[in-house]
């Protein structure tokens, strides 16, 4: 089970990894960057729909609790 901590220690990582959150659902948000979630204590909010320069279009709102994963992508994944 992933930890609001845990999440929060990945996304202050210097350098920042992209990575994906694999949720419960079986839906999934890439994380390209530090500046596209928001780590809350019980959930994380995230930005999608990111345009060219990774600003947000909307935001979904996830809870902690269903993700069921986290994994590494690339560079490239993430663009």
């Amino acid at each position: 089970m992933i930890t609001a901590i845990q999440l929060r220690e990945r996304m202050n990582e210097s350098p920042f990894r992209p990575f994906r959150i694999n949720l419960s659902n079986g839906r999934a948000f890439t994380i390209p960057n530090h500046d596209v979630a928001l780590v809350k204590r019980n959930s994380v909010l995230i930005g999608i729909d990111l345009d060219s320069r990774s600003f947000a279009q909307k935001y979904v709102e996830c809870a902690i609790l269903h993700i069921t994963s986290i994994e590494d992508i690339s560079t490239e994944q993430a663009a």
